[in-house]
């Protein structure tokens, strides 16, 4: 049996242990208490541990595509550009970008990924890496047999990588690059499926009536719809419970109202909203209709980096910036909903995203050492407001530890990432 101590346990789904430890055994959470009832172990001085944080929406495979177009695209010219360079990697390029994705999301506490994939490497990367994933494979377009067709090539691609701890799912584009008869079609497979849902102004624009800045994207593009993303998909009896939709940040009252009643879960991804100018979600009312809403970071293509920490405080300012107010978002709710909140949007929340015995051994310690926050007043605040990447020291993944601060450097991925990124462009 391990166990890990540390000032402070915060198992997410009870309160705060002042002076806590973890017993792991067997690869599941054996015990929860104080370092006195369970014993020291590895000990580790002015951290926390927490559940490790769950990713509900990621693109692994675009982990060097950072910067592109930065300020100067409309969110439709930015998928132009993303799409174009893209085609200049081979499936050996892809597997390495996702490979250092991966690796970076275990460097940053993140032990979960609900990962959508359009090569499916990003399987095989979760898999070798260690990293717990769903690897929703990416479809498009409007003939079902094509959608199908692509996901069983994919679906051949990743398979030697699903087993215990990466599962596949489907990934129906969005409502403008996927019919609601590919929808469906995806639905009736019984996996667990991630959209694009209501990311941008430019995107409602082309789905209500075929306007907006397009046209080197719009072979890609199916016909509009005449009606929002939300609205289609729920006048073909298609949300539900099994569908996480990300974004979500152009929805109106009715269509927030829709999520909710269909049980359908929401992968709320703040810096790539504010990133590439869509706005802000409206978090608040998302989560008092009662919608399931977890954090994801979305890729670098969008956003920076997997950096979770950084994720935690811009849904923190951005929901109070939106509502004006400070209690909008409070840094304890922030955690839940990148620890239990995601893993409920990925339909895993028995398993993962809380420390309590019985389940997944998924866990991640950071040090607040030498930080503002300490001595200690509010261990979640200190955790969210001061943790990143640089401050973690330990990701254990069904009790294995995948990384270890000092002793993970990943030098080979780093350099065949940069080499990749080079071939994006055109180096």
């Amino acid at each position: 049996m391990d166990v890990y101590s540390a000032d402070w346990v915060l198992p997410v789904s009870v309160p705060p242990i002042a002076d806590g430890a973890v017993a792991v055994e067997a690869g599941r959470i054996a015990a929860v208490g104080t370092r006195a009832e369970l014993g020291q172990g590895r000990h580790f001085e002015n951290a926390a541990i927490f559940p490790g944080f769950v990713n509900a929406h990621s693109h692994l495979e675009y982990a060097v595509y950072a910067g592109f177009g930065d300020g100067t695209a409309d969110f439709a010219d930015w998928i132009s550009t993303h799409v174009e360079r893209k085609q200049r990697l081979d499936l050996g390029d892809v597997v390495d970008i996702a490979r250092l994705g991966a690796a970076e999301c275990l460097a940053s506490g993140i032990t979960t990924v609900g990962d959508c994939a359009f090569s499916g490497a990003s399987a095989r990367a979760c898999n070798e890496l260690g990293l717990r994933a769903i690897t929703y494979l990416e479809v498009f377009g409007d003939d079902t047999n094509a959608a199908l067709a692509r996901f069983d090539n994919l679906r051949q691609v990743a398979a030697p990588a699903f087993g215990e701890l990466v599962s596949p799912g489907i990934s129906p584009h969005a409502p403008y690059t996927v019919s609601a008869e590919v929808y469906a079609a995806c639905a009736s497979l019984d996996l667990p499926v991630a959209t694009h849902i209501s990311e941008s102004a430019s995107e409602i624009a082309y789905l209500t009536g075929g306007a907006g800045p397009w046209d080197s994207f719009r072979e890609l593009l199916v016909e509009p719809s005449g009606t929002t993303g939300t609205r289609m998909l729920a006048a073909a009896g298609l949300l539900g419970p099994g569908l996480a939709a990300a974004h979500c940040v152009m929805v109106e009252p009715d269509e927030i109202q829709l999520l909710a009643d269909s049980g359908t879960a929401v992968a709320h991804c703040p810096r790539s909203n504010a990133q590439l100018g869509c706005g802000a979600a409206p978090l608040r009312d998302l989560l008092d209709a009662g919608v399931t809403v977890g954090l994801g970071t979305d890729s670098p293509a969008s956003t920076p980096s997997f950096d979770m920490f950084e994720e935690l405080r811009a849904a923190v300012y951005t929901a109070r910036a939106r509502e004006r107010r400070p209690d909008a978002l409070s840094a304890t709710e922030a955690l839940e909903l990148a620890t239990l909140g995601a893993a409920k949007v990925l339909g895993m929340d028995t398993e993962i995203g809380s420390l309590e015995p019985g389940t997944a051994a998924d866990l991640a310690v950071v040090d607040l050492g030498g930080s503002p926050f300490l001595p200690w007043e509010d261990p979640a605040a200190a955790v969210v407001l001061g943790g990143s990447p640089s401050r973690v020291l330990l990701t254990v993944v069904g009790g294995e530890v995948r990384f270890d601060a000092g002793t993970f450097g990943w030098h080979e991925l780093r350099q065949r990432g940069t080499e990749a990124r080079a071939k994006l462009l055109g180096l």
